[in-house]
């Protein structure tokens, strides 16, 4: 495709953009600042054909009798070369890509996610084995923490919930555990007396 030049529309000189960021309309002479991306330069190749898969062979989902050359990365469908798209660094199936489209963002671009789940349970079960006074801030924190983030998303691979519960009755003991202190102190505090 040539570049046009910008006064007069006439074609500019590849083999000067080919050097330099600039060349010279031959036709009225305007010197024309021009940067172009390195393809324009490249020998155009032959898009690669899709080969016919063989008895045994990965087919393509979408060309049952042509070889799966990958495996989409957003739902595990293979795809031959004419199905398979680049998008960041990840293939993807051309249904997949379609599902992403006219959306903010795209299906799936998380690599991972922030396990509240894991952290609801690992702050309380720290503090009271190490830290143990701190236990009068984390173990309701941990309820009110597994109790706002309930609905967030899991990890990519676990499905259950059961660190959560687990959160909330270990948040449940230690806050229990400090009433009850407060409350018998307070006992021997007023029979003191």
């Amino acid at each position: 495709m040539p570049v046009p030049c910008a006064r007069c529309d006439s074609p500019l000189p590849l083999w000067e953009l080919a050097t330099a960021d600039a060349a010279a309309c031959t036709h009225c002479g305007s010197r024309n600042t021009v940067r172009v991306f390195p393809a324009l330069f490249a020998a155009p190749t032959a898009p690669a054909l899709p080969e016919s898969a063989l008895e045994g062979e990965a087919a393509c989902f979408d060309h049952p009798s042509k070889r799966a050359v990958a495996a989409c990365q957003q739902c595990g469908r293979f795809v031959c070369v004419l199905c398979s798209v680049e998008f960041n660094g990840q293939v993807w199936c051309p249904t997949c890509v379609t599902a992403g489209r006219g959306q903010s963002k795209a299906a799936n671009l998380d690599p991972s996610r922030v396990l509240y789940d894991s952290l609801a349970l690992t702050v309380p079960l720290l503090t009271s084995l190490i830290l143990f006074p701190f236990t009068v801030i984390t173990g309701p924190g941990a309820v009110v923490f597994s109790i706002v983030t309930w609905k967030r998303p899991l990890s990519l691979v676990r499905k259950s919930r059961w660190r959560f519960v687990l959160a909330v009755l270990l948040g449940t003991a230690e806050t229990a555990g400090w009433l009850w202190l407060v409350m018998y102190l307070w006992e021997k505090f007023r029979s003191g007396q």
